[in-house]
């Protein structure tokens, strides 16, 4: 029995220290704290480079627009990952956007605005495709039995970087103008490349493929033919339009309910990034004793807690929700996003993962659209309690028994 109790308490760790000792896994998430600090400090200060340049709140609002656009044709974007060898695709495009990155260089008056937003742009189609074959090519690079580990710390150095890299970004800006930002992102999309080229992985010839269309549709298919993906990536999915409307809600709760300024909200955002941080590093050890579908519930009902908390007037609870969001949230992507990758053939990896990355994500645009009207029209105090009571509700529908994983080849 002690012995039993020992393996027991040493196993949450085994995973984690298995992923940072395996070579390949190592060099990904090195790609992923580098290039995800390029990527975090060019999202601020695109924004901020936009409003100096034109003074348009409007123009510096549509930056995050321009990159965040490509996902709503994700699953067509994806497609290119299934179409040529995933370790020389994600060289090619980091190593392209290094390039691309150096026409900021131009951009020195309101007249030159249009480079930034067709960067953007490319910079987008670039987040999508790369997204797209990274999945692929992990699920191939990584042992399947730690991918909940690497997909949790994967989580958790994004949103690591999340903490961090916008206000250096912001600092640099400040200090050196956008072109040392552009300088510095370029220099990581490098790094990543030559990181990404170290990878060591035997990909097969990729099929053929047919119409870009039907190809596109296949990883629709995929996923909702599949018993185990489709109810995870729908709960995701509604989720995410959850967070949505929850995060519309924020600066009205700072003002209305905290009798913070505006400036506070960045207080709240760090306590959730502090949350997400955590969530990552739970996830591997949490989904090896629970379903994928026990595991998203769990955080999902989390995440209906401290929403419906958040209508209590006091910093500690706002703060203590904020953590909790950031705790909940992610577990339904994590477990979606494995589960993709250990159970779809690798022949429609890329596309399958794409449209479900669009499914997840693109709700969430949604929610803060459809919350920020709604904030004025009923208020805080009745619009959290009903987000929350939804996402309580998509918590105990996930709930239900799903079949196993099955068995995908590497």
């Amino acid at each position: 029995m002690t012995v039993t109790s020992t393996d027991e308490k040493t196993t949450r760790a085994a995973g984690l220290i298995r992923v940072l000792r395996d070579r390949n896994a190592g060099l990904y998430l090195t790609g992923v704290v580098v290039s995800g600090f390029g990527s975090s400090a060019m999202w601020l200060t695109a924004g901020i480079w936009a409003k100096s340049l034109t003074g348009s709140d409007a123009l510096a609002a549509l930056t995050v627009f321009a990159m965040w656009a490509p996902t709503l044709v994700g699953p067509l974007l994806g497609t290119v990952a299934d179409r040529v060898r995933r370790r020389p695709l994600l060289v090619g495009i980091n190593i392209a956007m290094a390039a691309l990155l150096m026409s900021l260089l131009a951009l020195d008056s309101a007249g030159r605005i249009w480079i930034l937003f067709a960067v953007l742009v490319v910079y987008g189609v670039n987040g999508v495709v790369q997204d797209a074959a990274e999945a692929a090519l992990v699920a191939k690079a990584v042992d399947r039995d730690l991918l909940a580990d690497f997909n949790g710390l994967r989580m958790t150095a994004n949103e690591g970087m999340k903490l961090v890299a916008p206000l250096l970004g912001a600092g640099l800006y400040a200090r050196f103008g956008g072109a040392a930002v552009a300088v510095l992102d370029a220099a990581t999309f490098l790094l990543a490349a030559g990181i990404f080229a170290l990878i060591r992985v035997r990909e097969a010839r990729p099929v053929p493929g047919g119409h870009w269309l039907a190809d596109t549709a296949e990883g629709a298919r995929t996923v909702w033919r599949s018993p185990v993906l489709r109810p995870l990536v729908l709960a995701g999915g509604a989720t995410m339009l959850c967070a949505g409307l929850n995060g519309a809600a924020i600066y009205a709760v700072v003002d209305e309910r905290l009798g913070h300024s505006a400036a506070f909200v960045g207080v709240l955002y760090t306590a959730q990034g502090v949350g997400s941080v955590a969530a990552g590093l739970l996830a591997g050890p949490l989904l090896r004793r629970l379903p994928s579908h026990r595991f998203a519930a769990l955080g999902i009902a989390v995440f209906a807690v401290s929403v419906c908390a958040r209508i209590l007037p006091y910093d500690a609870v706002a703060l203590a929700c904020s953590t909790g969001i950031g705790l909940g949230l992610p577990c339904v992507l994590v477990a979606a996003m494995t589960a993709v990758q250990g159970s779809v053939p690798d022949a429609v990896l890329g596309r399958t993962a794409s449209t479900a990355s669009t499914l997840l994500f693109v709700p969430n645009a949604v929610g803060l659209g459809v919350g920020a009207a709604l904030v004025g029209v009923v208020g805080v105090g009745v619009l959290l309690p009903v987000v929350g009571v939804g996402a309580a509700l998509i918590a105990l529908a996930l709930r239900a028994p799903t079949p196993p994983l099955p068995e995908v080849p590497k």
